[in-house]
């Protein structure tokens, strides 16, 4: 004949054990506190033990037994917190594991094991981060807390209360418009945040690459004004950022348009090999690696955001003018001037709009973007980097014609095929 133990035992074994390692806990946790917080605390390993116990064994008996133990333990720590402030200690974590350690009766009899199980991990996690989020908040910038902080404000309030309607002349609604810029925003905020803080011990390339991610203008000019005296590191690092630009728009292109991003993906992706291989050669014939540098501002500033929106209705209802007067050509022509300034809101605005045109025409106009914007970098990198980055500049020069004259001729060799 099978015997088992009574579940009231297990949970009342369970309960002791658990309250005896939150106590030990406790004690580890405060010998990282100064001497003088030592000398002052209220119980530790057999003080939470009795607790955890105390709290089964009211529960069992009557709710309001249990109430009444937990209102005693309440004016108990008051009156030993009247004795901290005199000390000018203010910390109530004392407090809020004794309440923690009292629930374990009532989790054990209401629920399954895991529950209180799962609460004794996370009050073991929790202590023992302290240190360690210490240190994070030393190494971090606050402000930048502060600023995702806000942004998931926006997107996780905010968006869901924007009307799903579409604004007269654009077709676009106000929550589409705004998510749109939650999407673009996290891309370009992940990619920094890797740069600045996964990948401590960065190299140029890898600083080209997640700086290509998230903006490529920017990280050129950071790169150009920054670049080493031999030239060719940052000559491989300019033309690598580059290259992850078409990988970016290409990105961007599955999430909103998989029509768009079906015809754009040979030609990027080509551009991406040819800019990719350039950068990885120049790279490599360096033989330091130096540590490079980055572009420290934040691309998920709040500011930023709203401009991106801003600036992603005008794209759409220039858009709209253009290509309802000029047509295709007027279009192509806006692209190449478009090219100079900040591309993504256009291209967002190419993909996400309801135009009178065909998708062929759409990813010719974002090509044609991506080459003139190839050109300004070409610019800005000469200008920034002198004859360090000549040598950068060509090649930029020579991707932005050479992605300008696909996006024209490859519909005219299509249609002589």
């Amino acid at each position: 004949m099978s015997y088992h133990l009574p579940k009231e035992l297990i949970d009342f074994i369970y309960v002791s054990v658990l309250s005896f390692l939150v106590g030990l806990e406790l004690k580890t946790y405060r010998l990282y506190g100064s001497q003088k917080e030592k000398a002052y605390h209220i119980g530790s390993t057999r003080t939470f033990t009795f607790i955890g116990i105390m709290g089964y064994i009211f529960f069992q008996i009557d709710k309001l037994f249990y109430l009444s133990g937990y209102i005693a333990l309440i004016a108990i720590y008051l009156y030993y917190y009247q004795f901290k402030l005199h000390r000018e200690k203010t910390s109530i974590i004392s407090f809020l594991l004794i309440s923690l350690v009292y629930s374990f009766g009532p989790l054990s009899v209401s629920f399954d094991i895991w529950m209180s199980a799962l609460l004794f991990v996370l009050i073991v996690f929790v202590l023992n981060s302290n240190r360690s989020l210490r240190y994070l908040f030393e190494k971090l910038n606050l402000q930048e807390f502060e600023t995702l902080g806000k942004f998931l404000l926006l997107s996780g309030v905010i968006l869901p209360l924007l009307p799903d309607t579409k604004l007269p002349y654009i077709e676009i609604s106000p929550f589409k418009i705004w998510l749109v810029v939650v999407i673009i925003s996290s891309i370009s905020y992940g990619s920094y945040i890797a740069q600045k803080y996964i990948f401590k011990s960065r190299g140029y390339m890898l600083t080209a690459i997640l700086g290509g991610l998230y903006s490529s203008t920017a990280t050129t000019v950071v790169l150009a004004k920054k670049s080493s005296a031999s030239g060719d590191i940052t000559t491989g690092a300019i033309i690598a950022a580059t290259a992850m630009m078409y990988v970016r728009i290409l990105i961007i292109s599955v999430i909103f348009n998989k029509d768009v991003a079906d015809i754009l993906l040979p030609p990027m992706l080509i551009f991406f090999l040819i800019g990719i291989s350039i950068g990885l050669y120049y790279y490599k014939r360096v033989a330091k690696k130096a540590q490079a540098p980055i572009d420290d501002r934040n691309p998920l500033e709040l500011g930023t955001a709203f401009l991106f929106a801003l600036l992603f209705m005008i794209m759409m209802a220039a858009t709209m003018y253009v290509t309802s007067r000029f047509g295709d050509a007027g279009l192509k022509f806006l692209s190449f001037i478009i090219g100079f300034t900040d591309i993504d809101p256009f291209v967002l605005s190419l993909l996400t709009g309801k135009y009178s045109l065909e998708t062929a025409q759409i990813a010719t106009a974002i090509l044609i973007a991506s080459g003139s914007n190839n050109i300004l970098k070409a610019a800005y990198a000469l200008f920034f980097g002198k004859e360090r980055t000549l040598k950068a500049s060509v090649w930029l020069l020579f991707l932005g014609v050479f992605t300008i004259g696909y996006a024209y001729l490859d519909p005219i060799i299509k249609e002589l095929l």
